[in-house]
C-alpha cells in the first residue's frame, strides 16, 4: 500500500513569518528567510536541526529548555535559538565546542529528573527527550536520580498530607489518554499548545523548581474535571510519555501513515492515519492540512472506534417483510433480491415509484454514482440529499444574489478578519477546529457578534466575549437582518462605490427604499424579535465600521420557514457593505457534515444535475445524456417529504438509502415512519442497522471512510482526498455497492477506481473541469471553481465581480412562521448538536464520547422550570403538536425564559418526533429550529418510546443459521 507523505512534514521548532527577506549564515550554509524568523527555523530551512525541547512550530517560542543555545559571531553569550530573531549578514554556529557543552550540561539535569524506563514507555522510539539525549551525546549522567515520588505529591501537600510519598499517581480519567507527572519536563509545551492553538486555557504550571508539574484546573481536579475538551493538541505537543494516547500504549508506536481526511464535520480537517500493518493505532492532525493547520477535535483526533464496533453490519441482509427477522447472505443475492424488487415495482406502478437518497457523509464520487443510478438507471429524478434538509437554502439563497451557492471565502481568511458576525451557528460545538481560530482571532482583537437565540461558548468564555450578543426569538431571522440592513442604510454606513461597481444600482435603490421603511426600524422590530433596539444598532453600526467584516452562519439560519430569505439578507448585508472579494471579508455557511457541500455539487438534488444546472436545461441534459448514453427525464424528481407523501398516497414504492437515517435525521418522526412503512421495498446502505432499517428489506453494508477511496468537499470548497487506510471489513466500498446495484439492473457501468468517477464529474462538471487525483496528490488539495479560467482553484470568491454578473439585492420581507405559540404550547423548542457528539450520532454513540454526553437532556431556564415544578434532573414530557417524548432536564441561563433547547444524538429521545413539517418557502428545508412545545413533569420515557424501542428491537433480529 503506497503511503501519501508530502515534503517537509516536520517540526521547524518556531512559527513561520512574514516579512522582507533576510540573508544571514548557519554553520557557513546561506538561507534567505522572511523578517521575524527565529534562528532556529532558519537553520532548519536548510535542513540543519538544533536540539530542542521546549519549542515546537505550532505555538510560539518560549526559551525555556535552553538546549537550542547557539553562538552569533559579535554577540555575547549563548542566546537561544527559538526566541532569537534573524538579522542581515547573521553568522550563526550550532555545534561549537561551547554549545555542545551546554547543552550536554542541560539535558543532564533533564535526565537526571526523569524516570528511566524507556524500553517500557510507550513513548519509546517516539520520544523527543529520548531523541534529543541522543542528538547532543549524552552517555552518563553525573547527578543522582531523586526517585519519582521524592519530588512532591501534590494531593497530599495540598490537604496537608506528607509530603514525601514514594509515587505521583497517573491521571487516567480521559477515556483517550493518559496524563503521568512524574514524565513531564515542564517544557509548557501542552499549556502553550491549549492555550495558543486550542484557546481553552484548561492547563497550567503549578508548582516550582523541580516540584513543577502541569495542572489541569485546581488543586483536586483531573482532566475530566477540567475544562479540557479533549481537542489532543496537548497530546501532539507532548515532547514525552507525559500525555500519551492510551491507544499508542496498547498497540505500540505506529510504524508508518497515511494521509486522509475527516468524516466528520464540515471544516475537512486533514490527518495522518498513523497504523501497524493494518491496524490503525491513532489519528495525528496533520500540520499540511491547510482546513485545519494541524489542530483536531475530540471527535475527528479520537472518535474513530465506531469502525470496528461489534454493532457493525459487516454481511449483507434481506426480508420479505419488516415482521420478520434479517437473513444473511451473499452479496450475489443480496443486489440480485434488491434489483429484482425495484424492477418488478417500475414494472408495475411505472418508472418513478422508486427513488433514491443520497448521504453527506459519502464521498463525492459516491454521491455522484447514487444520483447517476437514479437518472441513469431508475430513469427519473427522484433523488434528495440530507444537504438539503440542512442547507439547501444557502444554495438558493446565495445563487439568486452571488450566482453561486458555496461560501466566499477559506479558513485561513479568518485571520484578517477585524469584526465576525456568527449568526445561527455554535462553531465551538460543531465546527470546533474553525472555533478555535475564530476565538484565537478574538483574542487578538477582532470584535464578535453573534446573533442566537442560546448563550453559546462565543457569547462569552474564558478569555473571549462577544462585544454583542442579539439573543433574537427563534423564527425572527429575517427581522433582525433586515433592522441591521435599515441602520446600515438609514445611516448612511453603507459602500456606496462598491455597490456602484459591483451591483445593479436600480436594485439597490429598491432594496434600500425597503429597508428604510420604519417598519423596519431596530425599534419597530423590538417587540417581535425580542433584541433590545440600542443593542441591534451598536452591531450593525460595528459591521459597516469596524474594517474587515465576516459573516459565519449556520442551521440556526438556513432551518426555517423563511431561511432562504434569511441567506439572501446576510448576502444583502456583504454587499451594502462591500465586505465581499478579498480576504477576511465574505458570507461563509458552516456546513454541518463533512460532504455537505460535495452533495450539493455532484447533483444530489431532484432539479439539479451536478454543478447546479437545472434538469430542464437542454444543454445540460445532452452533455450528460452523451456521456451516459440515456435520455434523461427533463421534469424535476421528488424530494424526500414529497417521496413519503407518495409513499402514503401508494403511488411511491422503492427507496435506495445511502448512508442516511432519515428516521432519526428529518423532521416529524411520525409522518417519516408512515411513508417509510408504506413502501414495499427499502434498500438502507450503511454501517449499522440504524432507525431507518427498521423499514428496511435490504441492508446492504457500508465501509467507513478509513476504507475507501475518494474526495469530500469542505465548507470552504476545499476538495480533499480521502485515502484508503485499511481495506474495507465488508469486502467492497461504498461506490462499488452502487455500481454492483446498477449493473444488476442493466447499467453498463466499469468503473474501476474512483478516479475515474472524479474524472467523469470533471468533464460534465464546469467548477470541477481542471479536477482529478493526479493534481491533487500533488497540490494536497484544490478550492473549486477549478478550472481553466482558475487553474490553482479559487481560495478567495467574487474577486473581480460576482458569479451572475452584478450582486442582486433582493427584498426580504419577514413573513412570521405557522409555527406559533398559544396556551398549550407556549414555549419555543429549536435543537442542535453538542462537541462530543455528531449529528444522529450513529459513529460518536459507539465510541467513548459518551463519557461527555451519554443522553440528550433538555435545557430550560430556571424560570420556565420553576414555574412548572421542575428541577435540575427531572425527567419532563415534552410534547408538540406533532407528538411527544421525554428526556432529562437542566437548568440553565444559556437559554432565555420562553426557549428551550435540546440535541438530536440519541434516538432513545427521538427530539423529531417533535418537530413539525414546517418548511422553508423555497427549498423544503425542514424547520428544526422552531417548534411551540410544552414541558411538564414526566414519570419517564413517554408511551411512544416505549412502543418504538420495542418495535426497533423486534425489527433488528437477525436469524441464525437453524432459522
Amino acid at each position: 500500500m503506497k503511503d501519501f507523505i508530502i515534503p517537509n512534514d516536520r517540526d521547524f521548532g518556531t512559527p513561520a513569518k512574514v516579512g522582507k527577506p533576510v540573508t544571514l549564515t548557519v554553520d557557513g550554509f546561506e538561507v534567505t528567510v522572511p523578517e521575524g524568523t527565529s534562528v532556529m527555523r532558519a537553520a532548519a530551512e536548510i535542513g540543519l536541526s538544533i536540539p530542542k525541547l521546549c519549542a515546537t512550530d505550532s505555538v510560539e517560542a518560549f526559551g525555556s529548555c535552553r538546549l537550542c543555545v547557539v553562538e552569533i559571531e559579535g554577540r555575547r553569550g549563548t542566546p537561544a535559538s527559538c526566541t532569537t530573531p534573524v538579522a542581515e549578514g547573521m553568522a550563526v554556529r550550532t555545534q561549537s565546542s561551547k554549545v555542545k557543552k551546554i547543552r550536554k550540561g542541560v539535558m543532564e539535569l533533564y535526565i537526571s529528573d526523569h524516570p528511566l524506563d524507556c524500553l517500557t514507555c510507550a513513548a519509546n522510539g517516539d520520544c523527543e527527550l529520548q531523541d534529543m539525549a541522543g542528538a547532543v551525546g549524552l552517555r552518563d549522567v553525573r547527578y543522582e536520580a531523586p526517585e519519582n515520588g521524592s519530588l512532591i505529591n501534590h494531593f497530599e501537600a495540598r490537604v496537608g498530607g506528607e509530603a514525601n510519598p514514594e509515587w505521583i499517581a497517573k491521571d487516567d480519567s480521559n477515556p483517550y489518554f493518559t496524563y503521568d507527572p512524574s514524565k513531564c519536563i515542564v517544557c509548557s509545551r501542552c499549556v502553550r499548545a491549549c492555550e495558543e492553538v486550542q484557546g481553552t486555557f484548561a492547563l497550567t504550571i503549578q508548582g516550582r523548581g523541580f516540584d513543577s508539574r502541569v495542572s489541569a484546573g485546581g488543586p483536586l481536579d483531573d482532566f475530566m474535571a477540567s475544562d479540557c475538551v479533549s481537542c489532543g493538541a496537548c497530546v501532539q505537543a507532548c515532547p514525552t510519555a507525559t500525555l500519551q494516547e492510551k491507544s499508542v500504549i496498547e498497540l505500540g508506536t505506529p510504524e508508518r501513515s497515511v494521509i486522509t481526511t475527516c468524516a466528520y464535520c464540515g471544516v475537512g480537517c486533514s490527518f495522518k492515519a498513523e497504523l501497524n500493518g493494518d491496524e490503525l493505532v491513532r489519528m495525528t492532525p496533520y500540520k499540511n492540512g491547510e482546513a485545519n493547520r494541524g489542530h483536531s477535535c475530540v471527535k475527528g483526533r479520537f472518535a474513530y472506534g465506531y469502525a470496528n464496533h461489534s454493532d457493525r453490519i459487516l454481511s449483507p441482509m434481506i426480508r420479505d417483510s419488516i415482521d420478520e427477522p434479517w437473513k444473511e447472505v451473499s452479496w450475489e443475492e443480496a443486489i440480485g433480491f434488491a434489483a429484482d424488487r425495484m424492477r418488478g415495482l417500475q414494472e408495475k406502478y411505472g418508472r418513478k415509484s422508486i427513488g433514491v437518497i443520497t448521504s453527506s457523509r459519502c464521498t463525492n464520487e459516491e454521491t455522484y454514482l447514487v444520483q447517476k443510478l437514479a437518472r441513469g438507471v431508475f430513469m427519473n429524478n427522484n433523488t434528495d440529499t440530507c444537504a438539503r434538509v440542512c442547507h439547501s437554502p444557502t444554495g438558493y439563497g446565495l445563487g439568486q444574489t452571488f450566482g453561486t451557492s458555496a461560501g466566499t471565502q477559506n479558513f485561513d481568511s479568518v485571520e484578517h478578519v477585524d469584526v465576525a458576525v456568527i449568526i445561527g451557528a455554535n462553531p465551538t460545538d460543531a465546527h470546533p477546529v474553525f472555533g478555535s481560530r475564530l476565538k484565537k482571532r478574538v483574542r487578538q482583537g477582532a470584535k464578535l457578534i453573534v446573533i442566537d437565540p442560546r448563550k453559546t461558548d462565543v457569547v462569552r468564555s474564558a478569555h473571549i466575549e462577544a462585544a454583542h450578543h442579539l439573543p433574537l426569538r427563534p423564527g425572527t431571522n429575517v427581522a433582525v437582518v433586515t433592522a441591521m440592513a435599515h441602520v446600515i442604510v438609514d445611516e448612511g454606513l453603507y459602500d456606496e462605490a462598491f455597490i456602484r461597481e459591483r451591483c445593479d444600482w436600480n436594485e439597490f435603490q429598491e432594496y434600500a427604499e425597503f429597508v428604510r421603511d420604519v417598519r423596519h426600524s431596530p425599534e419597530m422590530t423590538e417587540m417581535l424579535t425580542g433584541v433590545p433596539a440600542e443593542e441591534l444598532r451598536k452591531a450593525a453600526r460595528l459591521y459597516a465600521t469596524g474594517g474587515n467584516g465576516a459573516i459565519y452562519y449556520g442551521l440556526g439560519v438556513t432551518e426555517h420557514s423563511q431561511g432562504s430569505t434569511t441567506v439572501m439578507g446576510i448576502a444583502n448585508l456583504a454587499m451594502l457593505t462591500g465586505n465581499l472579494g478579498r480576504e477576511g471579508v465574505g458570507v461563509n455557511p458552516l456546513r454541518g457534515q463533512n460532504n455537505v457541500q460535495g452533495a450539493c455539487d455532484m447533483g444530489s438534488f431532484p432539479h439539479e444535475l451536478p454543478g447546479y444546472r437545472h434538469v430542464k436545461g437542454d444543454e445540460v441534459r445532452a452533455l450528460f445524456e452523451s456521456k451516459w448514453g440515456v435520455e434523461i427525464d427533463p421534469e424535476p424528481g421528488l424530494r424526500i417529504p414529497n417521496m413519503l407523501d407518495a409513499a402514503v398516497h401508494g403511488s411511491f414504492k422503492g427507496l435506495y438509502c445511502q448512508g442516511e437515517d432519515i428516521l432519526q435525521s428529518d423532521p416529524d418522526t411520525k409522518h417519516v415512519s408512515a411513508g417509510l412503512a408504506a413502501m414495499e421495498c427499502v434498500i438502507v446502505h450503511d454501517l449499522f442497522l440504524n432507525e431507518t432499517a427498521n423499514y428496511a428489506h435490504v441492508f446492504l453494508p457500508g465501509s467507513t471512510f478509513l476504507e475507501k477511496e475518494g474526495t469530500f468537499t469542505n465548507a470552504e470548497r476545499r476538495i480533499n482526498r480521502v485515502r484508503e487506510v485499511m481495506k474495507p471489513k465488508n469486502g467492497y466500498a461504498d461506490w462499488e455497492v452502487t455500481q454492483l446495484l446498477a449493473k444488476a439492473m442493466g447499467a453498463d457501468w466499469h468503473y474501476t477506481h474512483p478516479s475515474q468517477i472524479m474524472d467523469e464529474i470533471a468533464e460534465t462538471t464546469p467548477g470541477f473541469a481542471n479536477v482529478n487525483y493526479a493534481m491533487l496528490e500533488e497540490r494536497g488539495s484544490v478550492q473549486w471553481p477549478c478550472n481553466d479560467a482558475a487553474p490553482d482553484g479559487s481560495p478567495i470568491m467574487h474577486v473581480d465581480g460576482f458569479v451572475r454578473g452584478k450582486g442582486r439585492f433582493i427584498v426580504t420581507e419577514y413573513i412570521p412562521t405557522d409555527e406559533r405559540t398559544g396556551p398549550r404550547f407556549p414555549l419555543l423548542l429549536t435543537t442542535g448538536r453538542i462537541l462530543s457528539q455528531y449529528n444522529v450520532g450513529a459513529q460518536t454513540r459507539r465510541t467513548e464520547n459518551t463519557v461527555w454526553h451519554g443522553e440528550d437532556v433538555l435545557e430550560i431556564h430556571p424560570h420556565d422550570a420553576e414555574v412548572r415544578g421542575v428541577k435540575e434532573g427531572d425527567w419532563v414530557k415534552l410534547a408538540s403538536r406533532a407528538g411527544e417524548t421525554s428526556l432529562r432536564a437542566t437548568l440553565t441561563d444559556k437559554v432565555v425564559p420562553g426557549v428551550v433547547y435540546t440535541t438530536f444524538h440519541h434516538p432513545d429521545t427521538q427530539a423529531n418526533v417533535i418537530t413539525t413539517d414546517h418548511s422553508d418557502w423555497a427549498t423544503n428545508c425542514p424547520e428544526y429550529k422552531v417548534t411551540a412545545v410544552q414541558v411538564g413533569l414526566s414519570n419517564g420515557p413517554s408511551e411512544w418510546q416505549r412502543d418504538y424501542n420495542a418495535l426497533a428491537q423486534k425489527s433488528r433480529r437477525i436469524a441464525t443459521a437453524a432459522e
